[in-house]
């Protein structure tokens, strides 16, 4: 078994990794031997903090090692994707890549003898959305009959709250007046219309009046941030998305908490003041990588 995004998980596989690393949180110490022995391999294209912290700090409190691999410094630069995941699968219990593009992730999970996890890619971030539903029940204590409402571009993160709200229960609004278009997945979006669940708007204020969460994501990919030949698309999204920073005075009418799954860009997508407010959950939410990381890796070898 992959997980590469949740097509291939009913909403109750979802809820039971959910549960699982509420479980992890608070009795660690019924895991600490569980992958005895086992190795992660832990693949990073793209830049990381909380990816790689939590995955290679789970490993570690459950009895396993992870080993950190740089895409820079080994050969699948230069040589297919399919022929070192074949050799590397060999070695290692499990992977976790985090790669620029989904298609190469795919020929990963074919070539693999061992399961492969999504540690982000252009279309998903699976890992990041078992967090957000772990953190939202810890706070509520149930899923289903919730409302979520993410503010941003439509981007990875989006899909997968879409994907996982949906399959939990969860009512979603996004308000993404941009689309960043190598996320788009009609599959997806259409799975998750048909649920009646998943919803979008462009009036931000209405949206958040009676929500229970909302969310928000950086308005420019990470690896694109500080790039000057991306200055232009990064000024334009400036410019269109400012009216819909997360702040005081768009959450003046509404009770909710306030996620986000970091980086942050402090002054962009959300105002520092919110941040620190009592009503955020921001680094509560990021903590909790390190419970779904165990809890995924729990379920993908813990029978293996």
């Amino acid at each position: 078994m992959h997980l590469i995004n949740f097509k291939g998980l009913s909403g109750s596989e979802l809820t039971e990794i959910i549960d699982k690393a509420i479980d992890v949180k608070r009795h660690p110490e019924k895991y600490r031997n569980a992958l005895d022995a086992k190795s992660l391999a832990m693949i990073f294209q793209k830049t990381s903090t909380r990816t790689r912290v939590s995955f290679e700090v789970a490993m570690t409190q459950l009895g396993g090692h992870a080993l950190y691999i740089d895409w820079r410094t080994t050969n699948f630069t230069i040589a297919d994707v399919y022929d070192e995941t074949q050799y590397l699968s060999r070695n290692v219990d499990c992977i976790m890549a985090r790669l620029k593009k989904n298609a190469d992730l795919q020929v990963m999970a074919k070539a693999s003898h061992v399961p492969v996890i999504n540690g982000c890619d252009e279309k998903y971030h699976p890992t990041q959305a078992i967090a957000d539903l772990m953190t939202m029940k810890e706070k509520k204590g149930f899923l289903k009959g919730l409302k979520l409402v993410y503010i941003g571009i439509h981007n990875n993160v989006c899909n997968s709250l879409i994907e996982g709200c949906t399959k939990t229960g969860v009512k979603i609004t996004t308000v993404t007046p941009i689309f960043n278009e190598p996320s788009r997945d009609e599959e997806l979006l259409e799975e998750a219309r048909k649920t009646g669940l998943y919803e979008t708007t462009l009036d931000a204020k209405q949206a958040v009046k009676d929500a229970d969460f909302v969310y928000t994501d950086t308005w420019v990919d990470m690896e694109f941030f500080l790039d000057p030949k991306y200055k232009e698309e990064k000024e334009k999204r400036i410019r269109i998305m400012m009216p819909y920073q997360i702040n005081s005075e768009l959450l003046k009418e509404s009770k909710a908490y306030v996620m986000h799954d970091m980086p942050i860009h402090r002054g962009y997508e959300i105002s520092s003041d919110i941040i620190e407010s009592p009503r955020s959950i921001i680094y509560m939410q990021s903590e909790n990588r390190l419970y779904s990381a165990k809890a995924i890796l729990l379920k993908l070898l813990e029978n293996k």
